[in-house]
């Protein structure tokens, strides 16, 4: 055993070997006597030996023994060069045991730092320090602009540490040494001989972030470049060798490690450079890399966090969303000094996500997974994937609206092929699991059993930032159980139609679906357009449509049809509890005042559709929405010559669905409705139901009466009003006048001009009507009509008018214009005619150029739609 203060063998590969001597051996204590030496030719007092100062570092653990020795040697090449030989001190090892002496002449804490040239270790010439030992806050240090937030080390990656007393020091990394009583740091070397890690990012060349990384884990099997001594410039990447599991490259990359440096950091959702990747992982999400961020950006992030965070926690579960609550963008204010939030869209779909789980936890799903065309019975949904197009697709035009408003997403998304894929049926988003409905109806007036959705997928709900609910629906995406004998897919010329009409009748003010975005194939698709006989190819698209909800009388009535009433109940009760909140779901009367309120809300809405002369075209009971939105747009179509008896679905033989006759039809289907609810009703309540049906033609006709007197610019009440608006449309329906224009431009004429029947050729469509003998007599009583308005103006009258009566409306001649072009994949009329009719009262010379407001082409007297899409 070797005695104290012996110097210990040195046997290769032993532990010594690979960490250094041990303190307690007589080679410290010789290299103590030498730095006390070296401290005290420093000071310029030779003196006696004394008791050694402690040296930074030299009491730390072993595994950094190795360093130190590299430091020791330069120690002792600078000292002999420079020191008298009386300073060395003693060559001999000291016979008194470390431990001993240690004890019992260390001085306390107070001396120590008294002591001259003991507070901190003499440092040598800056040329011969160590890259890493240098001042970050000298001239010309290319350290980091902003050094690493405090926080557990990252392996392999050794951080700054201070002189003690100077608060908690990172592990590993010295901070820089000063010279015993100048108070700075030494003079610096040449930054060319520091680590590349240390360069400043903001010079020429560096392939430093400008951020540095935040404290974490080091990315395994990616190795900082090394630059050699005096070259300035980092050395071409070494792969890692495979010298240990940490060092080596894992066999599956994950997409953080794709490459050694990125150019900067990861786009944020702040513009102060905060990411919210630490908000990922708080709630469950997956990080795709490590956050990266300045210290003062962290403050700011666990501010914001602890807000969000109790946003997202407070969010009912089960609807989708964008993973992170509507975090936002940074404006920094002078006078307030902090940073204001505003909500900000999510610019991919990396965290946005879709959820089905609201829905089925109440309402049961097909226990059958398969998707093949078969008799479904006991549930609401039947579980189908959505077929992805063969052939390359094409975006031919989005809502921005849609986008920004109701699914939180940047229009830049638009641009994304993984949204091109998620729109067209080629990708899941993450958390849907898309259904297609199970409902029955009346078509035409006949049972038709099942039906169901056909060619549509439900694929998800989302919850938007201002927590509303809506239902995402595909069109035209792939066979479904209850395809029955189509093919699951919608055509170019259709799909065009119910994009344009969605967002048309949204901003006429109509309620309504909305279509957030149209793509096309080249993938074919046989129809026979006219049910001629003459089948041509044309291509599939797809339309992504929303809704608050898409449940359809025809959804009660299969229920109901096949006597599942339990089901029917639940199903009732969930549309109660989600989508009218005004009736209470414990009243034991919630099924008659759920009724009250389909009867009156479809009322409203036919007579908002009469008056903008918009027939539906297939007024179905499984095409009417229990919401009372107007839904799945077909054969439908914008009057444009005045005739009640308008059909615009050439299929439509009998004329069931003409304009004239669609508030029949209304309630027609709201019988159909009541016979559906009639199981879950008593006598009296059955009684009461009735009752509410029989006042649907006076709540139609009084919305009737108040749309039109608007539009002809009454106000109050007239005894003959009725009779105004009767005489006028009598006088259109016999000149054949355009009944969008000739409301506009009654309008814009003066009450002058008509007192005088003075009509320019501007006003096309009343000079048509001008040609009747009666309208003389008609303006006569318009006219004294209008003195009876109260504080009335002829100016305030067009103004009022203006606002109620649109310039612009979908005619069935442009919708076919834009789906020529879109065949030869020229979208731009689609996207054209999407803009002006975002603005329908409103004149754009662009349009007027094209003759939107003009009288129809020949060419569009022509034109058929049908059911065929």
């Amino acid at each position: 055993m070797s005695q104290p203060g012996a110097p210990r063998a040195h046997v290769p590969g032993s532990h010594s070997s690979r960490r250094g001597l041990s303190l307690r051996g007589d080679l410290c204590a010789r290299r103590r006597r030498r730095l006390t030496c070296a401290r005290a030719w420093a000071s310029g007092s030779p003196g006696p030996p004394g008791p050694p100062a402690r040296v930074a570092g030299l009491h730390e653990p072993p595994r950094r023994h190795r360093h130190q020795r590299a430091a020791m040697v330069r120690v002792r090449k600078w000292r002999r060069a420079a020191a008298p030989p009386l300073a060395r001190g003693p060559a001999h090892p000291d016979p008194e045991p470390e431990a001993a002496r240690r004890k019992r002449t260390r001085p306390g804490p107070a001396a120590r730092r008294s002591a001259p040239g003991s507070s901190i270790f003499a440092v040598p010439p800056p040329s011969t320090r160590s890259p890493r030992h240098r001042d970050p806050s000298a001239p010309g240090s290319a350290v980091h602009a902003f050094p690493p937030a405090p926080g557990p080390q990252r392996p392999g990656f050794r951080r700054p540490r201070g002189p003690p007393g100077t608060g908690p020091q990172r592990p590993g990394v010295h901070r820089p040494r000063v010279p015993p009583g100048t108070g700075t740091p030494a003079p610096r070397g040449p930054p060319s001989t520091r680590s590349p890690r240390h360069r400043d990012p903001s010079a020429p060349g560096s392939a430093v972030h400008a951020f540095p990384p935040a404290p974490g884990p080091q990315r395994p099997g990616v190795r900082r470049p090394r630059v050699p001594p005096g070259t300035g410039t980092p050395a071409p990447w070494v792969p890692p060798s495979p010298r240990s599991p940490r060092h080596r490259t894992p066999a599956r990359t994950q997409p953080w490690q794709a490459s050694a440096s990125v150019a900067r950091p990861p786009r944020g959702r702040l513009r102060c450079r905060v990411s919210g990747e630490g908000l990922l992982q708080s709630r469950g999400m997956p990080a795709r890399r490590p956050p990266r961020r300045p210290p003062a950006a962290c403050l700011l992030l666990a501010v914001v966090a602890c807000h969000a965070v109790a946003r997202g926690l407070m969010r009912p579960r089960g609807e989708g969303s964008a993973s992170l609550p509507p975090l936002s963008s940074n404006k920094s204010s002078p006078d307030q000094g902090s940073c204001e939030i505003e909500a900000q869209l999510a610019r991919s779909l990396d965290f946005w996500t879709l959820s089905s789980a609201h829905l089925l936890a109440v309402l049961p799903v097909d226990p059958v997974k398969e998707n093949y065309v078969r008799k479904v019975k006991n549930c609401i949904f039947s579980i189908a994937l959505p077929t992805p197009f063969k052939s390359r697709v094409h975006l031919v035009a989005v809502s921005k609206e849609v986008l920004e408003d109701i699914l939180d997403l940047d229009l830049s998304v638009s641009k994304r092929e993984d949204f091109i894929q998620l729109i067209s049926g080629g990708k899941i988003a993450f958390g849907s699991l898309p259904l297609a409905h199970r409902y029955g109806g009346h078509q035409f007036g006949t049972w038709a059993d099942q039906l169901g959705d056909g060619r549509a997928h439900l694929i998800g709900i989302y919850m938007n930032r201002q927590g509303e609910k809506w239902e995402l629906q595909l069109k035209g995406s792939g066979k479904t159980p209850y395809s029955r004998n189509g093919d699951g897919r919608a055509v170019l010329r259709s799909s065009v139609r119910e994009f344009l009409c969605s967002e048309a009748m949204h901003h006429l003010g109509i309620p309504t679906s909305r279509a957030a975005s149209l793509v096309v194939s080249d993938d074919e698709v046989w129809r026979d357009q006219f049910y001629s006989g003459n089948v041509t190819k044309e291509r599939g698209a797809v339309v992504l449509r929303v809704a608050k909800s898409w449940f359809r009388i025809g959804s009660l009535e299969i229920l109901a049809h096949y006597g599942e009433l339990d089901l029917l109940r639940t199903l009732l009760d969930f549309i109660i509890r989600e989508h009218f909140p005004s009736v209470d779901v414990r009243d034991p009367n919630r099924h008659v005042d759920f009724f009250s309120t389909v009867v009156f809300e479809t009322a409203q809405l036919i007579a908002l559709w009469m008056s903008v002369g918009f027939a539906h075209g297939v007024c179905n009971t499984d095409n009417f929405s229990v919401l009372s939105i107007t839904i799945d747009y077909g054969p439908f179509g914008f009057m444009e010559a005045y005739n009640p008896d308008f059909v615009p679905n050439t299929s439509d033989d009998e004329k069931r669905y003409k304009i004239g006759n669609q508030a029949n039809v209304g309630m027609f289907n709201l019988n159909k409705l009541l016979q559906a609810l009639n199981p879950l009703l008593d006598p009296r309540q059955k009684q009461r139901a009735a009752q509410i049906l029989d006042g649907y033609p006076n709540l139609y006709y009084a919305r009737f009466r108040k749309l039109f007197k608007a539009k002809l610019g009454l106000l109050g009440e007239g005894e003959g009003d009725d009779e105004l608006i009767a005489f006028l449309l009598h006088l259109m329906e016999k000149t054949g006048a355009d009944f969008t224009m000739t409301f506009l431009q009654l309008s814009e004429i003066t009450e002058s001009q008509l007192l005088k029947l003075d009509i320019s050729q501007q006003f096309w469509a009343l000079k048509t009507i001008s040609k009747h003998e009666l309208f003389p007599t008609w303006v006569s009583q318009y006219l004294l009509r209008l003195k009876s308005n109260m504080n009335d103006s002829d100016s305030e009258r067009r103004k009022r008018m203006i606002a109620v009566n649109p310039r612009y409306v979908l005619r069935n001649w442009m919708a076919e214009s834009a789906v020529r072009k879109a065949e030869r994949n020229d979208f731009s009329e689609v996207r054209f005619i999407q803009q002006v009719l975002q603005h329908p009262f409103q004149k754009h010379p662009v349009a007027e150029k094209a003759g939107y407001a003009a009288p129809a082409p020949s060419w569009a007297k022509d034109l058929r739609v049908s059911c065929s899409s």
